[in-house]
């Protein structure tokens, strides 16, 4: 009872450290605004995420995904999403990176059309860089956001003349802000995120036709969609801002919200500016789901691409799915960064990236991602050559036809000794530099995020889990070869304490060992890894 009478009276803790400036940030009025959202939401994000379980334990059970029978009208009906604000028409090259400042500033001044701003799998979700991300993006929105190298050595300025269109992805629904306690409950950290990037921005932003501007990933349903829809109109009304300002694109990366996409525009028909193809997550998404399917199993990582005829089917099917709806179809990330020192691997990398954007453009999408700035030229490029128009809408894709079984039929291929060794060191250098707080790691020439280590760790313990599996060369995959990998890394990345987050090799691999031998697979990486954060 007296727990209970000092929550009344004292209803939202801070438990993290004590930030220098996070009082500017989390004022009295911004906390009671963050209680409010918590007391509203809170009961039925958990009731979503509760149905969450529900769902995957039938899958587990051998049931398998399928477009709904309960909302075929919304399918079958004519109806489309409400217009789209001018600075959203045109958004064919997005930079995509975590809130730190630097990547702020480089991303706002790199030319792209849209930057999303990612609090989600770019950042590794510290309290520092939780409150440093959302005071520079506070700052940017303002036009005020510098920041110098500790060095000394450069000092980064936000270009006053920056067209690039501000986007912010919170974290997803199932995550949450360990150092916010409400009620005794932790709060959601995409309550978090949007909640307090919302309350000391959204009124500046509207005054600048800018928004505010949301991706919103990891959803599942249109429920989900629905709760979102809810908590941006509550906002919208708190702030005095006009109904229907708030701006969202939804990431299609799970696997059930594929199935989904009409009813998910549909819940947010009000405010819903597109879908896009978050494919890495979409990969990992069909992984858990197809945990304790023997028969869906997919090859190595690598063999994985947008050509195999589901993803492909997946990509076609949200075009036309958007451009029936008046949404923008947006495409997926080109991961590279340049390869320094070797120019005919820099040439053959930025070839691939090129095929992609050719792919994706022809295909009908209205714009795509990047993570680097200097992919957007090759990107701009392309989409300017297939696209002169802001966008493809016109592009209707009448040609697709996609039914359950193509959208849930695995790829063929192989595993190869490299590649499942590649699994295992690419989720062991990821898992070591997010547990010392970096969210974006280059690796092997590739910026990742969290949505790469949780395909890897996903397929070594569907590979270990579902028995009778093979090398390429024969060789039987078991936990002696995953043991075996594990041991050899120490050796393997002998200038370790050079790699990100090098003195964490040794957490993350007796993590990583954990988690794969573990009897279930874990529905997250980061929600483990996310206990051992101070």
């Amino acid at each position: 009872m007296a727990g209970d009478a000092a929550r009344i009276l004292n209803p939202l803790e801070l438990t993290g450290p004590r930030l220098a400036g996070q009082e500017d940030l989390l004022t009295p009025a911004a906390l009671g605004f963050l209680i409010d959202l918590h007391r509203a939401f809170e009961p039925e994000r958990q009731a979503r995420l509760a149905a969450r379980k529900q769902r995957q334990a039938r899958f587990d059970a051998g049931e398998l995904p399928d477009f709904r029978a309960d909302t075929r009208a919304i399918r079958e009906g004519d109806w489309t999403v409400a217009p789209l604000p001018q600075a959203l028409l045109d958004r064919r090259v997005e930079i995509t990176g975590p809130v730190d400042p630097k990547m702020v500033i480089n991303a706002m001044n790199s030319g792209a059309s849209c930057y999303m701003a990612d609090f989600e799998d770019s950042t590794c979700p510290t309290w520092d860089n939780l409150l440093t991300g959302q005071r520079a993006l506070r700052k940017a929105v303002a036009g005020s956001l510098d920041w110098m190298a500790p060095d000394g050595s450069k000092h980064y300025v936000l270009d006053p003349a920056s067209k690039t269109v501000l986007i912010v992805r919170p974290r997803g629904w199932h995550l949450d802000e360990k150092h916010v306690i409400v009620d005794g409950q932790r709060l959601s950290g995409s309550l978090f995120d949007l909640g307090l990037f919302a309350f000391h921005n959204a009124t500046a932003l509207q005054a600048k036709d800018r928004g505010p501007y949301f991706y919103l990933p990891k959803l599942q349903s249109m429920e989900e969609a629905a709760l979102w829809d809810e908590v941006l109109a509550f906002i919208e009304t708190r702030l005095g801002l006009p109904e229907g300002a708030m701006k969202v694109t939804v990431l299609i990366e799970t696997l059930p919200a594929v199935f989904e996409m009409h009813e998910i525009l549909h819940a947010l028909r009000g405010r819903i500016a597109g879908l896009n193809c978050g494919r890495w997550d979409y990969i990992f998404s069909y992984l858990k789901t197809f945990r304790k399917h023997r028969d869906r199993v997919l090859p190595e990582r690598g063999q994985v691409g947008m050509t195999q005829p589901f993803l492909k089917a997946y990509s076609e099917l949200l075009i036309q799915t958007c451009h029936r709806r008046g949404a923008h179809a947006m495409g997926g990330m080109a991961a590279q960064i340049p390869i320094a020192g070797d120019p005919i691997a820099n040439e053959e990398a930025l070839a691939r990236v090129r095929a992609d954007k050719q792919r994706e453009a022809g295909a009908g999408h209205d714009g795509t991602w990047v993570a680097h700035p200097a992919l957007i030229p090759i990107a701009r490029e392309v989409f300017d050559a297939k696209m002169p128009g802001a966008h493809q809408q016109a592009v209707r894709r009448d040609d697709v036809t996609v039914d359950r079984d193509t959208l849930i039929r695995p790829s063929v291929g192989t595993i190869t000794r490299k590649g499942f060794d590649n699994n295992v060191e690419v989720c062991v250098r990821y898992l070591a530099a997010w547990l010392d707080g970096q969210g974006c790691v280059p690796i092997h020439w590739l910026m990742e995020d969290a949505a790469t280590a949780e395909i890897g760790r996903a397929q070594l313990w569907q590979w270990l889990h579902n028995g009778q599996l093979h090398l390429d060369d024969g060789t039987p995959v078991d936990f002696s070869l995953f043991d075996r990998a594990l041991l050899a890394l120490p050796s393997k990345l002998a200038d370790r304490m050079k790699l990100p987050g090098g003195a964490k090799i040794n957490e993350a691999i007796a993590l990583l060992d954990q988690l794969t031998h573990a009897d279930e697979l874990a529905e997250f990486l980061t929600l483990p890894a996310y206990e051992r954060l101070g």
